[in-house]
């Protein structure tokens, strides 16, 4: 059913619905009643869906059908972990719809940066639905790309911290689909940028028509009211010329007079000089208003000195926090660049279909100021974003982490995003380390919650790590108990713990005095578990 109505329209539905109830209610209850109320409440519900200017047929995915019967868990492939000091991320392999459901148990709220390049779904073979490419033949072709997309965004939007921020690429294809789906979700009050990429440069004229050379980002807050003003800091070789330094930073003496502008006054110099015209007897044109000036004069901010024997006016130009990073983005490389990047890295051409240069995600990450940042990509592809975060801390000194998630279609989760990562570690030796983790799934249908409980506990570790970007493996500092009997045997063998300064503990332990006293004893500080990992199972 159409949801395009008016509201009017809509009200009128639902009183009527309502009246055809109320009948039904008070008919004599039997299972045709019965079934006649539940379509009712399937009718309203269809009435009331608000599809924000967009109506399109929904459409479920195999995965649906998967989640609506298991648990989505995690399992760590411990032969693929990458420990080379730094911060802890995150490859998260399987199903993205799965592996978001996980990350909103562990970090809901705390994502500050998401970036994603879904699939573009051009038609030419680019986006799978449920194991099948989409082409253009296929009439609900729109409509099964914004129920895939429009689901994944719904728990993005979830996980950001209040003031983070979601960048989304996109072409021609979906662009206006994507802003639809995006103004619905994040609130079009929350919409910060249409950015247009040049994502090349030059050639295409065997173009039939336009040569497209570009692609563009969406940009969006969870709260624009909350999110900073944003500035892109200068590069060292701008900030050079600020080389004073006084107790509110560093800045430039610059020269107050300007050829343009519409400040006219009288400056009187300290033996009585006064500056108003020019050689040319010209009216002086002044930076700021003379009421300013006498302020700024009065606070150090400017100041009136002879130079080759003539007075001149001179403020400090302060070194600024950065500049406005534009709508138009021309410098920050092109899909040849990321090729190129690929080739030089594996040595072949055939590695994955245009991928965005590393210079492109670095220039967006840096929109936020704060070099501690958790990021997020869950359509990872040839691993960009990851690359990005550890060249960029790099370069600054930062200590952002990274959650990658992709399938592992074709192996390139494993193959490809994985092994880029490795292998920038590898050449670069950046101070940075590589979970790989697994989407498993138990089958919860028709079991009570005990009855599968102890294989969740199975998995518990791995929700903690990635939660607390820490690592249990061959880590002295930190352990880690879920039963009653590895509580009783860690205090028994306390003394071969004496590097440890953090135990996990699970939610439902409970130390008797002698094992609380023996762990505080020995400055260990107990963290509990949270139970909200698996809180929906029991409360189901």
């Amino acid at each position: 059913m159409s949801t395009n109505i008016s509201k009017q329209k809509r009200d009128e539905l639902i009183a009527k619905i309502g009246e055809i109830r109320t009948y039904i209610s008070s008919a004599p209850q039997d299972e045709n009643t019965g079934n006649l109320l539940s379509y009712l409440s399937d009718l309203e519900k269809d009435v009331n869906g608000k599809k924000y200017g967009l109506v399109f047929e929904e459409h479920r995915e195999e995965i649906d059908e998967v989640l609506a019967t298991h648990t989505p868990v995690l399992t760590e492939n411990k032969d693929l972990f990458i420990d080379n000091g730094g911060q802890m991320n995150f490859l998260i392999e399987g199903d993205n719809l799965a592996s978001l459901k996980l990350l909103e148990k562990t970090h809901k709220g705390k994502i500050d940066l998401i970036y994603i390049d879904p699939p573009y779904n051009t038609g030419n073979k680019d986006f799978i639905y449920d194991d099948a490419y989409i082409d253009n033949n296929d009439c609900y072709r729109h409509s099964k790309w914004i129920s895939f997309l429009i689901q994944r965004l719904k728990i993005a939007r979830k996980l950001l911290t209040q003031d983070g921020v979601i960048f989304m690429s996109i072409d021609d294809n979906e662009q206006a689909e994507l802003r639809m789906i995006a103004d619905y979700i994040f609130g079009e009050h929350n919409f910060i940028s249409e950015m247009i990429w040049q994502k090349k440069k030059g050639g295409s004229n065997d173009s039939r028509h336009v040569a497209t050379e570009h692609e563009y980002i969406l940009m969006y807050s969870k709260n624009k009211e909350l999110l900073n003003n944003i500035f892109i800091a200068y590069g060292e070789e701008y900030v050079a010329r600020y080389k004073e330094k006084d107790e509110k930073g560093r800045f430039f003496w610059d020269t107050f007079k300007r050829k343009s502008g519409k400040q006219y006054y009288a400056i009187t110099c300290p033996d009585g000089t006064v500056l108003e015209k020019d050689e040319n007897g010209e009216p002086i044109s002044w930076l700021r208003s003379e009421k300013r000036f006498l302020s700024d004069l009065a606070e150090g901010e400017a100041r009136i000195i002879k130079v080759k024997g003539k007075w001149t006016v001179h403020f400090k130009q302060r070194q600024p926090k950065g500049y406005k990073p534009r709508s138009i983005i021309t410098e920050y490389g092109t899909t040849s660049d990321g090729a190129a990047e690929l080739k030089e890295l594996f040595n072949s051409t055939n590695i994955f279909s245009n991928p965005k240069p590393v210079k492109l995600i670095e220039y967006l990450i840096k929109f936020i100021q704060n070099k501690n940042v958790s990021i997020l990509d869950f359509f990872a592809g040839s691993g960009t974003t990851g690359h990005a975060v550890m060249k960029l801390n790099a370069e600054d000194g930062g200590n952002r982490k990274f959650i990658l998630c992709t399938n592992n279609e074709n192996n390139i989760c494993r193959d490809v995003t994985y092994e880029r990562i490795k292998r920038v570690i590898d050449k670069e030796n950046y101070a940075a380390s590589l979970k790989y983790y697994k989407v498993d799934y138990i089958p919860i249908s028709d079991r009570m919650y005990y009855e599968y409980a102890d294989e969740l506990l199975k998995h518990i570790r791995e929700l903690v790590e990635l939660e607390n970007g820490i690592n249990f493996t061959n880590n002295a500092e930190i352990a880690i108990v879920l039963t009653e009997e590895e509580l009783e045997e860690f205090v028994v063998n306390i003394e071969d713990f004496s590097k440890c300064k953090k135990l996990y503990m699970g939610h439902d332990l409970l130390p008797d005095e002698e094992q609380e006293k023996a762990i505080k004893e020995n400055g260990i500080e107990i963290s509990i578990i949270p139970d909200y990992y698996y809180r929906d199972l029991q409360e189901g």
